[in-house]
């Protein structure tokens, strides 16, 4: 009986720890940064690098002058500078990128408590703050030096759209890590089939935004592909601080970033609207896991 212990729950563990966890979305990401620089040559790796060292480097600073632990070892840091700079243009002045590294981790991560206390993804945050603050510069899309529109602001103004295998394989206008389905699905398959994700947000939010342009007599693979819809299912809506514990409120929640998602991109003014729809769904997640957590064994929900 000695070897017997009492304490609180959870009493079944998991051998996965957080540094691990983001190496593996590390892992999963480098797809797309590949993708990225072939398509949008090595600045967009100064992007990314910048982004990261201004993550890292706040949250190290911040950690320090507030006399907290210093937690840049967990890798989330990094994760948040990657996805944010896969969010913005190429052609983002390097200021600007690093700033909204610095907004992300301090003003969205660390003044609420640090990791897992973020009521909303660091990353998507930082990108509508930037898109709020500096929109001219945020949609300054470039390919091969030529400045272009991307594809869904070329459907909403009734433009030329590239090809449906240059969707694929990234050769559009777009954000860095958004263009290149396939490298956006070798990463997400990654995370499935590695345990780091359950496929209830991505399926739900896929799912509604196909279910949603068929209704509304939409191309569905421009719909996929022509924002960054890969992206957000795979890799931000999956957020695990900012989306729901149960199975039933990650569909549900999946399903919520798809409407918002299509109902902003088909009848609001920007022609994207991944971010703003993660971000909102984000806000309401906690009442999405008040309503569909369990009944406790032997106790009840009050």
């Amino acid at each position: 009986m000695k070897s017997l212990s009492v304490s609180c729950s959870p009493h079944i563990r998991d051998n996965s720890w957080t540094r691990a966890i983001m190496m593996d979305v590390l892992i999963a990401l480098v797809p797309a940064l590949v993708a990225s620089v072939l398509v949008f040559g090595f600045r967009a790796l100064a992007v990314v690098a910048v982004c990261v060292v201004c993550a890292v480097g706040s949250e190290w600073l911040f950690e320090l002058g507030v006399k907290r632990p210093v937690t840049v070892g967990d890798l989330s840091a990094a994760v948040t500078g990657t996805l944010l700079a896969f969010c913005l243009p190429v052609s983002i002045p390097l200021w600007i990128a690093g700033l909204g590294s610095v907004i992300a981790i301090v003003v969205v991560k660390q003044l609420f408590g640090g990791i897992g206390e973020n009521f909303a993804n660091p990353a998507v945050t930082g990108r509508v703050i930037l898109l709020v603050a500096f929109s001219s510069q945020m949609a300054n899309w470039t390919v091969d030096g030529v400045s272009s529109a991307t594809p869904l602001a070329a459907i909403s103004a009734g433009g030329e759209v590239p090809g449906l295998m240059d969707m694929f394989l990234g050769l559009r206008a777009g954000s860095l890590g958004e263009t290149c389905g396939l490298a956006l699905l070798l990463g997400g398959l990654y995370l499935l089939a590695r345990r780091i994700i359950t496929w209830q947000i991505p399926v739900a939010y896929l799912g509604t935004v196909i279910l949603f342009a068929l209704a509304a007599q939409q191309s569905v693979p421009y719909q996929l592909m022509g924002g960054g819809l890969l992206l957000g299912a795979f890799f931000m809506a999956t957020d695990y601080s900012t989306s729901p514990v149960t199975g039933l409120g990650k569909l549900i929640y999946g399903i919520g970033c798809g409407l918002l998602t299509m109902m902003i991109r088909t009848w609001g003014g920007y022609p994207e609207g991944v971010s703003f729809a993660i971000l909102l769904m984000n806000i309401v997640t906690p009442h999405i896991d008040r309503l569909t957590r369990t009944m406790p064994l032997g106790g009840d929900l009050a």
